[in-house]
């Protein structure tokens, strides 16, 4: 194989497949990248068995060919070299030389043909989506994935099609057994595709998505199987689906709350953060109390003190009092646009539910927990 390609280029495709390389496996062949050239065009690949990505990017072949490099090394050679050409030439010995005019390598590699192969899913329907719409879908719902080993069955996004009034809406919902995200929006393209039943996206899955999603313009999304396909202008993503059943999260979501309370978002976002302050893994509660249109946010820690601060509010009831997490409210108003939300209360042993009207079709839920 021997090309010429722009670094600029190279660099942005490459940049994108940092986060799929296996930086520690028992494989090494995940280490590296695989560089293909045919016609006029470089395809960069990589996969780490679960999830795979290949960018395409315009070259000048001189001969066809595909080697693999080192990823993290490559990624590095084309950071720091400022030319606007680069050369890759296969070299005998499993050697691949890599020149911009000034710098030279010459870097060990290991055959093409032991490189994971990758296959596109055959006959997958796909529905157009706004890659701004996507992004936001898949932020407002990773932060409350689960962190822990244990709970492989929570470790990704449910996502599935709803259809009401003869209007399709794709769904994406997250819990790590304390919380819970949902979000919906109107996808019109998502009744013609081939999912019967909800699919779990490992969490891994959902970030290379986002970043997909996140430069804008139309995504191709389908799925077939075990499988789920993204499109976006040269990129192509497949990700394996999770086997684990989502729990039955309608459930879990109050059909109506006792209590709704319009609060600003910045004002109970930085209070539930001044509540952190003093909070540690033992003691990291809220205690927030309504009475007289106040809204008192307390916290103790035994061995370091206590926090207390009093909000404006409009309400008129019966003292209120429940304890929260005050991280999971700050996850889920960081991630709100609504300059006014709307906290829906039932009483201290039932979950806590936030929403906002620029907040369309979302809704976080926060259980309570003993103090």
């Amino acid at each position: 194989m021997e090309v010429t390609v722009n670094r600029q280029e190279l660099y942005k495709a490459v940049t994108r497949v940092q986060s799929i390389i296996e930086k520690r496996s028992n494989m090494p062949i995940l280490s590296m990248i695989l560089v293909s050239a045919k016609g006029s065009e470089l395809v960069i690949s990589a996969t780490d068995l679960e999830i795979s990505l290949q960018q395409k990017t315009v070259a000048e072949v001189a001969v066809p060919g595909s080697v693999t490099i080192p990823g993290r090394k490559f990624f590095e050679i084309l950071k720091e070299s400022k030319s606007e050409k680069l050369l890759l030439k296969e070299r005998q010995n499993a050697r691949i030389f890599i020149s911009d005019e000034n710098a030279r390598y010459n870097l060990a590699c290991l055959p093409p043909d032991e490189y994971p192969v990758f296959v596109e899913p055959e006959g997958v329907t796909a529905a157009e989506i706004g890659g701004l719409v996507l992004r936001e879908m898949i932020e407002k719902t990773i932060y409350s994935v689960t962190m822990e080993e244990a709970g492989f069955k929570l470790s990704g996004i449910y996502v599935e099609k709803i259809g009401q009034d003869e209007k399709a809406f794709l769904r994406m919902v997250s819990t790590d057994g304390h919380r819970l995200s949902l979000i919906e929006k109107e996808v019109e393209g998502i009744k013609n595709i081939d999912m019967p039943s909800g699919v779990m996206i490992p969490k891994k899955g959902m970030m290379e998505l986002s970043k997909l999603a996140s430069e804008g313009g139309v995504l191709q999304l389908g799925f077939k199987q075990s499988n789920c396909l993204a499109r976006a202008g040269d990129s192509m993503l497949v990700m394996r689906l999770l086997e684990s059943k989502f729990p039955d999260y309608n459930a879990v979501i109050p059909k109506r709350t006792k209590s709704v309370i319009k609060i600003k978002r910045d004002a109970l976002l930085d209070g539930m953060k001044k509540m952190m302050i003093l909070s540690n893994e033992t003691y990291r509660g809220v205690k927030i109390s309504l009475e007289n249109n106040i809204m008192e946010l307390v916290s103790v820690n035994p061995d370091l003190g206590d926090a207390q601060e009093k909000l404006e509010i409009d309400y008129k009831g019966e003292r209120f009092d429940a304890g929260f997490n005050p991280k999971y409210f700050t996850d889920v108003l960081q991630n709100m646009d609504s300059e006014i939300v709307e906290v829906g209360l039932i009483d201290n042993s039932s979950p806590c539910i936030i929403k906002g009207s620029d907040d369309k079709g979302f809704l976080g839920l926060i259980m309570p927990m003993r103090l």
